[in-house]
């Protein structure tokens, strides 16, 4: 099953008008059996599998590293759906551009259509209730400041996706990168990076440093942007492909602000 039809285990606990911790009950469930009946198949019947183990989201069935990397997953896809649907809903209604939108940057099986279907339209009933899932998972990812840009980077897409940002998706988008932990100069920085024209963009903006500032600090910032959102430290995480493309879009834009700011000043 893909990461995308694993979200059927959550939808309940959505519905119910629980945050993720509710979402993960379902979760951790359906890969606890899982995971028993592939101990059972290998150990020759039912009964047979390790003994121990829990479904809490912290150690996982058997404390394994790889279901605990899973679930972040699967907590990390839920709310992306979640938080998509309520940002297009915040400027009063979900457009047809925003839903393709939304599947451009998320290519869902087709097999798994209905299950985030049902979910994403739960969730876009009302643009209300989506600091909670935006809580739950900055804290997830409280030292992993890229993911949480790089799923703010998935919601500017959708909430460009038809013409112009509404000021209710833009304060939407504003709120949740507050949440998430970056600083309003940071949520000016992302701004510049997916809403401003390609051939307006302020390359120190997506540096996220001063005009003034020296060779030596540009090159250090430049260094550090690329190592922090290097796709391969995603894909590490876990993260769903979409969001490796996403960041690949990222280095792209730094590669190429860099690259700018190198011929302004002859470095």
């Amino acid at each position: 099953m893909s990461i995308w039809g694993k979200v059927v285990g959550g939808v309940a606990g959505f519905a119910m008008g629980g945050p993720l911790g509710a979402l993960l009950g379902g979760v951790a469930g359906h890969m606890y059996d899982k995971r028993k009946d592939e101990e059972e198949a290998l150990l020759g019947g039912p009964g047979q599998g390790s003994a121990g183990g829990g479904t809490g989201f912290g150690g996982g069935p058997g404390g394994s590293p790889a279901w605990e990397a899973e679930a972040r997953q699967v907590a990390f896809t839920q709310a992306v759906i979640v938080l998509a649907a309520k940002m297009a809903k915040s400027d009063g209604i979900v457009s047809h551009d925003e839903i393709r939108a939304f599947r451009e940057k998320f290519h869902i099986p087709p097999e798994d259509e209905a299950v985030v279907g049902k979910l994403f339209n739960e969730a876009r009933r009302d643009a209300t209730g989506y600091e909670p899932y935006a809580e739950q998972i900055a804290m997830m990812f409280a030292r992993e400041p890229v993911v949480l840009e790089d799923l703010l980077a998935a919601l500017f897409h959708i909430a460009k996706a038809d013409g112009e940002v509404h000021p209710g998706e833009l304060e939407f988008l504003r709120r949740t990168s507050l949440i998430f932990g970056f600083t309003p100069q940071g949520f000016e920085r992302l701004k510049e990076i997916h809403l401003a024209r390609e051939d307006k963009q302020d390359p120190y903006k997506i540096l996220g440093v001063e005009r003034s500032a020296s060779d030596d600090e540009i090159k250090k910032t430049y260094r550090k942007l690329i190592r922090e959102n290097h796709p391969d430290k995603l894909m590490a995480q876990g993260m769903p492909q979409e969001f490796i493309d996403l960041a690949n879009e990222k280095m792209a834009t730094i590669n190429a602000a860099y690259d700018q700011v190198e011929k302004e000043r002859g470095l």
